[in-house]
C-alpha cells in the first residue's frame, strides 16, 4: 500500500500560466469597464504579485501605486465589485479555450485518479475561477475529481499563511505526510511547508527567480513523453516525467 494518498495542487501558474495572460488581461479589462485609466503591465504585475490574493492586490496597488486616487467611502465595496468583474472577464477567457493546462497536468492527475490517489486543490484565487479552468480543460465533471477545493475566502489568511492547507488537510482528513504539494512560487511553498507537505514546485513565467529553498524538488514542468521537465533544484525523475512512483518516493 503506497504512503502517498493525496496530491494538492495550487492553481495560478501550476494548473496553467493563468497570471500573465489571463489574469492581468482581465483585471485590465475590469478597470476599462469601470472608466479608470489603470494599466498593469507585464513588469508590474510581477510585482503585485507579491501579495497573494486579487482583492488583496487591488488594495496593495491603491496603496503603493496609485496616491493619486481619491477612493469611494464603501472601499470594500468597491473593491469586491472591481474584482467580481475581473472574474467574468478571465472566466470569459477560459471559456474560450484561452488559457490551457501546463505539460503533465492532464497526464499526472488521470494517473492520480487511476491508481487511487486522492486530489485536492489549495489556492487564494476564487472558487469560481477554479471550477471554469477545470471545465474549459478537462470537462464539466472533472471539478468533482477533486475531493476538496481550498480556493478563495474559504481561510482568512491567505498565502504565505499554511492556513489554507491545513484546511485541506482537515477536509480530506490526511496528516501531511501522506500528501505532495505541487506549487510555482515561494508563496505558495512557504504555505505548504507550513504546514508540513512535501513540496514539488514548477517553475512559472513570474517565479523562476524566487527563493526554493526547502522545496523537494525545482523543475521545470511536470514533462510530457518527447518534453521531459528540466531538472532546476534536488532530485527529479530519471526520464523528466513526473508520476506517482516519482511523487511518492519525495515523502518524508
Amino acid at each position: 500500500m503506497s504512503d502517498l494518498k493525496a496530491l494538492i495542487f495550487d492553481v495560478d501558474g501550476t494548473l496553467a500560466d493563468t497570471e500573465r495572460d489571463g489574469h492581468r488581461p482581465a483585471f485590465n479589462a475590469a478597470f476599462r469597464e469601470m472608466g479608470l485609466d489603470w494599466d498593469w503591465s507585464v513588469p508590474l504585475y510581477g510585482r503585485l504579485l507579491q501579495v497573494a490574493g486579487g482583492k488583496e492586490r487591488i488594495r496593495h496597488y491603491l496603496d503603493a501605486f496609485a496616491p493619486e486616487f481619491t477612493p469611494p467611502a464603501d472601499l470594500d465595496r468597491f473593491i469586491g465589485d472591481l474584482h467580481a468583474r475581473k472574474t467574468r472577464h478571465f472566466v470569459d477567457m477560459l471559456e474560450r479555450g484561452g488559457i490551457p493546462l501546463r505539460p503533465g497536468v492532464m497526464r499526472l492527475i488521470e494517473q492520480a485518479r487511476s491508481t487511487g490517489v486522492m486530489l485536492a486543490i489549495a489556492t487564494t484565487t476564487s472558487l469560481t475561477n477554479v471550477e471554469a479552468l477545470l471545465r474549459a480543460n478537462l470537462g464539466e465533471a472533472s471539478v468533482g475529481w477533486f475531493r476538496v477545493i481550498g480556493a478563495g475566502d474559504v481561510v482568512p489568511a491567505k498565502k504565505p499563511a499554511p492556513d489554507i492547507y491545513h484546511h485541506v488537510l482537515e477536509r480530506l482528513d490526511l496528516p501531511a505526510r501522506h500528501c505532495v504539494a505541487i506549487e510555482d512560487s515561494s508563496q505558495g511553498l512557504r504555505a505548504s511547508q507550513g504546514a508540513g507537505i512535501a513540496t514539488l514546485i514548477t517553475v512559472s513565467g513570474y517565479t523562476v527567480e524566487d527563493d526554493f529553498s526547502g522545496a523537494t524538488a525545482v523543475l521545470e514542468h511536470l514533462g510530457e513523453p518527447g518534453m521531459p521537465g528540466r531538472v532546476i533544484q534536488g532530485r527529479g525523475p530519471e526520464n523528466g516525467i513526473v508520476d506517482i512512483r516519482y511523487l511518492e518516493a519525495l515523502l518524508p
